[in-house]
């Protein structure tokens, strides 16, 4: 065959090709929210290599809230335009639903981002350390703890500020995470935000190695849920020949059309289905911290730097939960019958056992880890509902939970002794006589979390139990109860070490911090007070917005 003859069939051939492959039609608009938050990241690395060190914190600062607030924006334009209601469906090649949900949810852990930015931006808790401010993060990340080149960077006033971009990173996962279409977009969005995370729990000024022990521990229980996650993908396109969740629901409930003959058997493979299900569930539970995939949290949330565990702890489970919502009322619908009971035990377990090993907590901050576990499974009470009210209570409760703990953590900022910030219970004590203002804040928090009436977790306890009951889960509600009661007792017992304790002479101080922590704690106080006062409104928006595009 000669040259001339070769070289037209490959033409012939690129032709025919090009027609056959259609170009990918991306609504860019419709995911603007997610592409301010990427763009400004990426501007933000670009800042950390040309702005002179002086200028960056910053820059930093105000590219983030600026790109925050315009990705925010941009959410409130799309739900007015009507696509969280009767324009939505799905973008970018069916890879990203644009609908009620994923708006709320996004909406949610935007606000939260922009108040968690603020406390990492905190520069007036510690002392002038050698002429310079200096806030929570490691002088050079990368420098070994104890090192001379540690040392070194301390004096020349050195101080982390990729920590802004690297959180804007976690943040645009977190956006994809709940409003992922196909599980291959899931697991892509998880390691988006994953990634960041284990990054930034290793950068505490102080107590170093407890924060590189806590990112080591987190990226390696991590990577294990993430393989889980993968495997299960794996197992679920096997099934059904495909990633997307539509059609993966059509396979699941019969209602699938044509089938590729080479599918047909393992379409009846219900082993594939079920194994492949349970993995992916596994993946999430992991990340919203139920039993038993919680070993991580307590450790994680202690070595952290304070402002990363506020924002891990608020933002990580709204986005946790908005995917798992979508997995099982949009891809699972038909196996409701096979991974209900296991839900069940999975939200009793971790309501009983949060409350019960909080109790026996001596850290501020491990305390709040192990109510974030309870407060796991009270989440899960909604979500086994199954009905259109568990999906807007859960929403509810997740807008609720996620200020108030961004709030909860800032305070434990503020209160401090020589060796940085005093998370051991009995430095608290006395703490309403030396400052009565952050102790009533912090017990604002604290009956919040309680489920008092008047507070927003009150109002979001009665929505997920109210959705249980009327869902057929009663014995979960009464658990849930009891397990609210128990929980009570701890944070109550805070309030009263707090109020009623006298201090000791060699106790911690309370920082006076910069308006930016000042403006979290109040964005928290008023949050939990409107919601708790006056919740209806947003009751009714989260109804609105609870309505999945299938």
């Amino acid at each position: 065959m000669s040259a001339t003859a070769v070289h037209s069939l490959w033409t012939t051939t690129a032709a025919e090709g090009i027609d056959k492959i259609p170009a990918p039609k991306i609504e860019y608009a419709q995911l603007a929210p997610v592409l301010i938050v990427l763009g400004a990241a990426v501007v933000g690395i670009l800042l950390e290599a040309f702005v002179p060190r002086k200028g960056r914190y910053h820059s930093q600062l105000f590219l983030s809230v600026v790109a925050l607030a315009a990705a925010f924006a941009a959410v409130v334009a799309l739900a007015a335009g009507g696509y969280g209601s009767t324009k939505a469906h799905l973008a970018a090649m069916g890879a990203i639903a644009v609908d009620g949900p994923a708006l709320f949810l996004q909406g949610v852990i935007i606000l939260t981002a922009i108040v968690a930015v603020f406390t990492f931006a905190e520069r007036r808790l510690d002392p002038v350390s050698h002429g310079n401010r200096i806030d929570s993060f490691a002088a050079q990340g990368a420098s070994v703890p104890g090192s001379e080149s540690e040392k070194e960077a301390v004096r020349a006033g050195f101080t982390t500020t990729e920590v802004f971009p690297i959180a804007l990173f976690a943040v645009a996962g977190m956006l994809v995470f709940p409003a992922a279409n196909d599980l291959l977009t899931l697991f892509i969005a998880l390691e988006v935000f994953s990634l960041p995370l284990y990054l930034l729990c290793a950068l505490a000024r102080r107590k170093r190695l407890m924060s590189q022990e806590a990112a080591v521990k987190y990226f390696l229980l991590g990577a294990f849920s993430s393989a889980f996650l993968l495997f299960g993908v794996a197992l679920l396109y096997g099934y059904a020949g495909s990633v997307s969740y539509a059609r993966i629901a059509a396979v699941v409930d019969g209602s699938v059309g044509t089938v590729d003959p080479v599918l047909a058997d393992t379409m009846g493979n219900d082993a594939l289905l079920l194994i492949g299900g349970a993995m992916i569930l596994m993946g999430l539970l992991f990340k919203v911290g139920a039993v038993p995939f919680h070993m991580w949290t307590p450790d994680v949330y202690q070595g952290a730097p304070t402002p990363v565990t506020g924002f891990m702890a608020a933002a990580t489970k709204v986005a946790a939960f908005g995917a798992l919502l979508r997995l099982l009322y949009v891809v699972l619908p038909g196996l409701r019958w096979d991974y209900r009971p296991v839900m069940f035990g999975v939200a009793i377990v971790t309501m009983v056992f949060g409350a019960v090993v909080a109790i026996t907590q001596t850290d501020i901050k491990r305390l709040l880890a192990y109510s974030s576990i309870a407060h796991a499974g009270f989440i899960l009470a909604g979500v086994i509902a199954m009905t259109d009210e568990g999906i807007s209570s859960v929403l509810f409760y997740l807008a609720a939970y996620s200020f108030v703990t961004v709030g909860a953590f800032a305070v434990v900022t503020l209160v401090r002794d020589a060796g940085g910030e005093a998370t051991h219970l009995s430095k608290w004590a006395g703490l309403g006589r030396r400052s009565p203002l952050v102790a009533a804040v912090f017990a604002v928090f604290l009956l919040a979390f309680a489920g008092i009436p008047l507070t927003s977790g009150f109002s979001g306890k009665f929505a997920v139990f109210k959705a249980a009951a009327d869902g057929g889960a009663g014995a979960l509600v009464v658990v849930g109860v009891i397990s609210s009661a128990i929980a009570a007792f701890f944070y109550v017992r805070v309030i009263v070490l707090m109020f009623f304790s006298e201090p000791k002479a060699d106790g911690p101080t309370v920082a006076v911090p910069s308006p930016l922590t000042m403006t979290t704690i109040g964005v928290g106080v008023a949050v939990t007070l409107v919601l708790g006062l006056a919740p209806q409104y947003f009751l009714d928006l989260a109804s609105q917005a609870g309505v999945f595009v299938r």
